[in-house]
């Protein structure tokens, strides 16, 4: 899958602690830092509402994101953000720098498709149950997917897609963190007693 850069805009930050990130989030802007590689960690300050509306984009947590810094611009990915409890407010934001030759682990969302026509929605009328709706993996920045795609339909009542079973582009492996093949969906009957319990046992 192919990958389009994003662009962000930022300036350095030359005053922090909570005091000073307060007066920044007063005027409508975002506290961050930019961290990895062989450069120090720098804190910046960005424009709020750019942010706010980029975060409500998938691909914006997948992408690799060029940051335009004061004027020059460098590879990164979105690692971390803090949102305010109840308000429409992003509160901090972290990113990481990316090297073209060093592998990164970051999550890539799930999609699925198939469903409507598996044996387990349109014969038995299952409930097909997202487990899991991204997976982490390891790849270098040029082979990050945007998504990748889980086909469901073959799907039938009583059986489990595993990460194993998932269909990865070249370059790119899954990080499992220990875990042996966690599953990824499963098809339940509703009320479906044992054949929902069968299905569900692997998930626990």
């Amino acid at each position: 899958m192919k990958i389009s850069t994003s662009k962000v805009v930022a300036s350095r930050r030359s005053v922090e602690g909570s005091s000073a990130s307060r007066r920044l989030r007063r005027a409508n802007k975002v506290p961050g830092i930019v961290y990895g590689g062989t450069t120090a960690p720098v804190s910046i300050e960005m424009d709020h509402n750019p942010i706010l509306l980029a975060l409500r984009i998938e691909a914006f947590h997948s992408h690799i994101l060029d940051l335009e810094l004061d004027g020059k611009s460098e590879q990164v990915i979105l690692r971390d953000f803090q949102m305010h409890p109840y308000k429409q407010q992003v509160l901090h934001i972290d990113f990481q720098r990316v090297d073209a030759n060093q592998k990164l682990h970051t999550r890539v969302p799930l999609h699925f498709v198939g469903a409507e026509v598996s044996p387990a929605v349109k014969k038995d009328a299952a409930v097909v149950n997202h487990v899991m709706n991204e997976v982490e993996v390891s790849c270098l920045p040029k082979d990050l997917p945007e998504f990748i795609e889980v086909d469901l339909s073959g799907l039938t009542v009583g059986h489990s897609i595993h990460a194993r079973d998932l269909k990865l582009p070249a370059g790119v492996s899954l990080v499992l963190h220990g875990q042996d093949n966690p599953v990824v969906v499963t098809a339940q009957k509703v009320g479906g007693g044992d054949e929902a319990a069968a299905a569900a046992t692997p998930a626990a």
